[in-house]
């Protein structure tokens, strides 16, 4: 069974070798995505707050329409960190694309120009990291390698399921076969529990975005072009973030879903103090109908059962920014052990074959001697 199931193990990690480097890689960089963006174009995603107070969302909105008057706002992010310029995505008239925009939330000012989802090097490598640049197409493909992380990794932990009687063990005297050897399983030991979280939430996350792009769009149907504003130009948002307030106790919004197609609302995504540190900043919700404003439906992840909290909590585990910078660092590094693992996989299925060769010439010597 052992056999079986360690040549298993290898002809996976063989065939996930190059794109598991690039998920994971791309992963752990993207841990610290915000504090690359600040290092590269700081005074686009930073802005200073002073002991100012943000503008009212319909201010600002207004200088978002008046600014991109062939665009239509579609989201808006509204990050927990005051030092943080807002998100907000736009949407072209006569086009489904997704682009955005950078915004002072004290000053109104506009601090970059739409751009494409991939622009920004983060972006790009973000997109990169789920997709492959290669659209639904790359969600299917990510997910395949996602599920293969998390094989390797469980069959890791069956084959050295008795790691602890040595577990700290790297033969440094030994030769390089058996360092390398011992430090693959080390390794592997250490990183499978993150890996297969990281894993199977990507999983997850993948396949039900392609459910929902096979749901919405089969045969053939093409996603909405905008072609006008789908709100009502009369509501205030700004009324519409205080009622959100008042809906739920606690609630704070950080994210504005506004309607990008016909049919959807006007939904305040937020946070609510729980004392669960696994619940995301998006966890409770608050919907208005688009056009008259109403209340369509409140929902406090605090009332929610278990497996809706499990799932949420997917996005925490996920970035691994449930315990603050500790964790983000964690898995950070544990990103990169697949580096080390490949390198150290790779040698030794590279000697091993080379020493099943060696033994099968050797044997036909034999043979043909002692004929």
């Amino acid at each position: 069974m052992n056999k079986v199931l360690f040549k298993l193990h290898g002809w996976m990690a063989l065939f996930a070798f190059v794109p598991l480097l690039v998920m994971c890689v791309s992963g752990s960089i993207l841990v610290f995505k915000h504090e690359i963006d600040a290092a590269l174009m700081h005074d686009q995603v930073r802005v200073g707050v002073d002991g100012r107070a943000r503008q009212s969302l319909d201010s600002l909105l207004g200088d978002v329409n008046r600014s991109f008057p062939d665009y239509e706002v579609v989201g808006w992010t509204l990050f927990q960190d005051p030092g943080r310029a807002d998100q907000v995505f736009l949407m072209p008239h006569g086009s489904s694309d997704w682009f955005y925009t950078l915004l002072n939330p004290y000053s109104g000012e506009i601090l970059a120009q739409p751009q494409n989802l991939t622009h920004y090097f983060t972006d790009w490598l973000l997109e990169l990291h789920y997709t492959f640049l290669l659209d639904d197409t790359g969600l299917a493909i990510t997910s395949v390698f996602s599920i293969l992380l998390c094989l390797l990794g469980i069959s890791g932990l069956i084959l050295y399921r008795k790691f602890w009687k040595n577990f700290f063990t790297l033969r440094w005297n030994a030769r390089l076969m058996v360092y390398f050897s011992d430090l693959h399983k080390m390794t592997g030991v250490l990183a499978s529990p993150v890996l297969l979280i990281v894993g199977f939430t990507g999983v997850w996350w993948n396949i039900t975005q392609l459910a929902y792009e096979v749901r919405e769009h089969a045969a053939g149907k093409e996603h909405y072009k905008m072609e006008k504003r789908l709100y009502s130009d009369k509501l205030s948002l700004q009324a519409l973030y205080q009622r959100a307030g008042q809906s739920v106790d606690g609630f704070e919004p950080t994210y504005i879903t506004m309607p990008w197609e016909p049919g959807v609302n006007i939904t305040f995504w937020g946070d609510v103090p729980s004392g669960n540190p696994l619940l995301s900043q998006y966890a409770s919700s608050v919907t208005f109908d688009a056009q008259s404003g109403d209340l369509v439906a409140a929902a406090d992840i605090r009332d929610a059962g278990l497996g809706t909290k499990i799932i949420d909590s997917y996005r925490r585990l996920h970035f691994g920014d449930f315990a603050g910078l500790a964790s983000r660092v964690l898995w950070c590094v544990v990103g990169l052990s697949p580096l080390l693992l490949s390198v150290t996989g790779l040698y030794l299925w590279i000697r091993r074959r080379d020493k099943r060769r060696a033994a099968r010439a050797k044997r036909r010597r034999l043979q043909a001697a002692a004929a």
